[in-house]
């Protein structure tokens, strides 16, 4: 699944265009190094959105192409 599309539907990133626009200025890391939108998200990779005041982040447990609200949470943990 494509970066952008993983940071909306686990709700990480409120929208896909923002999430597009993240990436673009650089503000997306996986596994330390900046990625694209496009980037193929694999379960493993460390996912850092140094967007606003608190940097996040987060390791994909699992990718799922629909995910409900409740459920939405159960594909990452957060990193400290």
């Amino acid at each position: 699944m494509r970066l952008d599309k993983y940071l909306k539907v686990t709700r990480l990133i409120k929208r896909r265009t923002i999430a597009n626009e993240a990436c673009d200025a650089g503000k997306i890391l996986v596994n330390g190094k900046p990625a694209r939108a496009s980037y193929d998200v694999k379960v493993g990779d460390v996912i850092e959105i140094n967007m606003g005041a608190h940097p996040l982040k987060a390791k994909v447990l699992k990718v799922s192409e629909h995910v409900t609200k409740e459920n939405a949470s159960e594909n990452f943990v957060i990193i400290d």
